[in-house]
């Protein structure tokens, strides 16, 4: 029987993070390459998700197939039907991992949240089908900081009990802005003692610009509403045309990425491409997973239009920016 997994819930980095754990069932990065289909059930076709999970896996044990948003999609009843059927008869060689973001209640409602899953239809087809089902709930404010505090242990370092409440009051609930600042706060003390409250006042993200890759995971991943604070937090932080300049950038490096994903190339390809350090690098081909390049093109000359809407003043470039966001997360 073929193993079929479904992530769900309000807690987007944890989500991206499992399903990126997927690849470590490849002995290396071509295996992984050659044997893993990424596709967006909005923009699929159903040819293009039966050709992906009946192929047979290339020189692999077997096959990962990603497909985000499935009920985007299998809206209606009968089509419903029909996609269930072809998981029924998935061959033993593929593994599929769905995902997609639901609003659930916090851990501590788990009998409401339990009422409101049992209504999902995948869900409910997935826990009479056996193991699988992964929900993924944002923590509380009060949890926030023991999260940080084993977030930095997995990452090899310590952050004092201080420190990560510090940390909580400013992030709120967002755990891949925590995670980011844990990963720059570990930086900081270069993994040589336990970060202090000093140390995030220091580094505070209340005064730091917002991360344009975070954005752009947000966009890549279909979700309008962390795209949208994100976007407005870069407007608040600095002018509309300054915050433009970034994103045009990084959909540049995605643009570069992709090329050297079609070509076969790795993360040292693109850091001499992109003219980025590897961790850039890295961050910037996993963004351009979610796209096939003509996606890019079509993106990139939007945000041409934009740019000359904006200059030529028919429309002002704040107003654009929100479009763009629903444009392609909509």
């Amino acid at each position: 029987m073929a193993e079929i997994h479904f992530l769900y819930g309000n807690d987007e980095y944890a989500i991206a993070e499992r399903v990126r754990s997927f690849g470590s069932m490849f002995t290396d990065a071509s295996e992984a390459e050659m044997n893993t289909a990424h596709l967006d059930a909005r923009t699929m076709t159903d040819e293009d998700l039966n050709n992906a999970v009946n192929a047979l896996p290339f020189l692999a044990r077997q096959r990962l197939v990603l497909l985000a948003n499935p009920s985007a999609r299998y809206a209606e009843a009968g089509s419903r039907n029909r996609f269930l059927e072809l998981l029924s008869s998935l061959p033993p060689t593929t593994t599929l991992v769905m995902w997609e973001y639901v609003e659930l209640k916090p851990w501590w409602d788990k009998a409401q949240r339990e009422r409101e899953e049992a209504k999902h239809w995948l869900v409910k087809w997935m826990k009479k089908r056996g193991p699988g089902l992964e929900p993924y709930v944002l923590p509380g404010d009060r949890e926030m900081p023991g999260w940080i505090a084993r977030h930095a242990k997995t990452q090899g370092g310590e952050i004092a009990g201080a420190a990560a409440q510090r940390l909580a009051d400013m992030v709120g609930t967002d755990t891949r802005q925590a995670a980011q600042e844990v990963t720059k706060l570990l930086t900081y003390v270069n993994w040589s003692r336990a970060v202090t409250a000093a140390d995030v006042e220091a580094l505070s993200p209340l005064t730091a610009a917002p991360d344009v890759f975070a954005m752009v995971d947000a966009l890549a991943a279909g979700n309008g509403r962390q795209a949208q604070y994100l976007l407005h937090r870069l407007l608040e932080i600095q002018d509309a045309f300054g915050s433009w300049g970034m994103i045009i950038r990084q959909f540049r490096l995605l643009l570069l990425a992709r090329e050297v994903l079609d070509n076969g190339g790795g993360e040292n390809e693109a850091a001499k491409a992109l003219a980025v350090q590897p961790f850039v690098a890295r961050k910037a081909l996993g963004q351009a997973r979610a796209f096939n390049m003509a996606r890019l093109e079509q993106i990139y000359h939007r945000l041409l239009e934009i740019d000359e809407g904006a200059k030529t003043g028919r429309m002002p470039l704040e107003v654009a920016l929100d479009m763009l966001v629903v444009e392609l997360t909509g």
